[in-house]
Formats: structure tokens, sequence, C-alpha cells
């Protein structure tokens, strides 16, 4: 089996009036993890779902690995999709489940048994062959549906927010396994995402959808360290980059009216002298300290570090680390 290619080129697609996607350009390496991260209705699904062939494009073309499948049955692509539901068959057990795809192309019985045992053995769930899906967990729900994708050996991974119905704990090591998994079977992943921490820990490249378009494409570093526009900016990060509109009273010294400055919370010090700020709100996160503050009618955001703590409506003054700054064009949003 080799890991596919991906390619994308000038996507539409509208459904009547909407334009669900506005001319997607995409490129996706063999063997790489690549998620597409962004809010609610940006695009992601849609294109996951084209790429799958389960939607067809308005304008556009497909390849994979080289081959024009624009206008291809699902069943005529070398993908295989796991969905956020899992789509299980109730009344089967995990065994009849798993080998579905393979007893749908007449493989022999032999065979199949084979490939689900080695297809369960990876997700660890050799022991649950016999149970239906109602007698499961839903992390070992999601393994069934794993093993089911992984099963026939497909050259392209879909995975369309498959963590999300799985609580905290059990989201963490299902992603570590996940990507274990991806590298062991060195197969190309494309994995759908609004979760920008899966994301960033997840990719070796990740695009960034806003508004039915991509507004950037890049390793989790780079597009976390230089955001490409303000929209992203605002997106990633937990609590996001604090924007300020530049020329903002206590502000006035950096980079004048037509800016929009970003700076993370992590680059904001509470300091002896610096711009007056008024403690609203202080939230202790285990190890981490997030404070709000107001700089005249303002908000800013500051992760201070343990022993820094502000009581609530404390007087105190701040800093921004000028080498931690972004600057964005305020008409356009993009970076400068």
């Amino acid at each position: 089996m080799t890991a596919a290619s991906v390619q994308m080129s000038g996507i539409v697609k509208k459904h009547g009036a909407v334009t669900a996607l506005a001319g997607i350009d995409l490129e996706v390496r063999p063997g790489e993890f690549f998620s597409l991260l962004g809010p609610s209705g940006s695009g992601k699904t849609t294109t996951l779902r084209i790429l799958a062939g389960l939607e067809s494009v308005t304008e556009g073309r497909v390849l994979l690995s080289g081959k024009d499948v624009t206008n291809a049955e699902p069943g005529e692509r070398d993908v295989a999709m796991v969905f956020q539901s899992y789509a299980l068959y109730p009344h089967m057990t995990v065994s009849e489940n798993i080998s579905f795809p393979l007893r749908m192309i007449h493989e022999k019985k032999e065979e199949i048994e084979n490939a689900v045992r080695d297809a369960a053995a990876r997700v660890r769930i050799g022991h649950l062959l016999d149970r239906k899906p109602g007698q499961l967990s839903g992390g070992q729900q999601q393994r069934v549906a794993l093993a089911r994708a992984i099963v026939r050996k497909p050259a392209l991974f879909l995975l369309d927010e498959p963590l999300s119905n799985l609580d905290a704990k059990l989201r963490l090591e299902t992603r570590v396994e996940l990507k274990r998994l991806q590298r062991a079977l060195n197969v190309t992943a494309v994995y759908v995402t609004h979760d920008q921490e899966e994301a960033l820990s997840l990719s070796d490249r990740l695009a960034v959808f806003m508004d039915g378009r991509i507004v950037q494409v890049g390793t989790p570093e780079e597009v976390f360290s230089k955001p490409a526009t303000v929209d992203v900016a605002g997106f990633l990060g937990n609590p996001p980059m604090n924007l300020i509109p530049g020329g903002t009273e206590g502000f006035q010294s950096l980079k004048g009216p037509d800016v929009i400055l970003g700076i993370r919370p992590s680059a904001v010090r509470i300091v002896d002298e610096g711009v007056h700020a008024t403690v609203t709100m202080v939230e202790a996160l285990g190890e981490e300290i997030y404070a709000d503050l107001m700089v005249g009618e303002l908000l800013v955001r500051a992760r201070l570090r343990e022993g820094e703590r502000p009581a609530e409506k404390a007087q105190v003054r701040i800093h921004l680390d000028p080498t931690a700054l972004h600057v964005f064009d305020k008409a356009t949003g993009k970076r400068l």
C-alpha cells in the first residue's frame, strides 16, 4: 500500500445561492498527517466529503496520487472515512462491523478473518470482537470505527472530528494512539477538527479555514507563531491573542492608528512601571493563572506565572514584550 498524495485545485462548492467553498487549493504530501482546522461552518467538512466522493464539486479538480477522481464514486477512490458519529451497524458484532468493507468486495473468508484480527489488534479491541456496538463505551466504538477504516489498507484516511464525542482524558489518549497508528500504517491522513489543540499536536501541517476559504497553510509552529491574518490570530491560542487597535490610549507609542497589534497573553507582564490597568477577573487553572485586565475600555488577557496572582479590582501596571508583538494591517487584516 502506497500513501496517497492529494491535490485539490480551484474547488468551488455552491448550494443554490450559498457558496460553501470559494476556491480551495490544497496539496497534501504522501504519508502526511494534515489537519483542516477552523470554526464551525468554515468549509472543512465539505472539503473532506468532496475528497471522499460523498459530495460533488461545482468547479475545480480533485487528484489522488496524480489521478483525476473529481467525478469518481466513493468506491473508486482508495479512501476510508471515520465519522464523528462512528456510523456502526448496531445489529452486527464488532467483527462483522470491521469486516464489512472486505465482505462488500467479496474478499476470501480466511483473508477477511486475518485482516479483522490484525486491524482489531492494532487498535487494541481484539477481546471485543463478539460484542455488539450497544455493549461498548464511546471510546471502544471509536476504535471499532478506526479498525473498520484501516482493515482494507486504504491509501488515504479521512477523519471527520473523530474524537469530539469522547471525554477529555480519553480524547488525549486516543489522540496519541491515532498519531501512532497513522505512522505505523504509513498512510496519508486528512483530519477535520475545530479543536486547535488537536490540530496543533497531531499535524505535520494544517490548513486554517475561514468562511469557505483557506487563509493559511503551514506547520503548527508556523501558523501559531506567525498567524497570516487577524482572524487566524484571534482563533488560535487558548486564550487567543490579544488584539489591540494601534493608537489605543496607553499604547499610543505603538505603530500608529492604521494597524492592529497582536500579543499573546503569555507576553503580557505585570510590572512596577508601565501602562495602568485594572484587574477585573482572575482564573487559576492548575499551574496557570489568567487575569483579565482593563486598560481604559480595552480588555487585555494575561497569562501569569505562579506567585504573580493579583487581587481582583487591584490597580496594576502592565508591559507588553515588544519582541512578541504581531502587527496587522487594519484595513486588510493581513500580517505586516
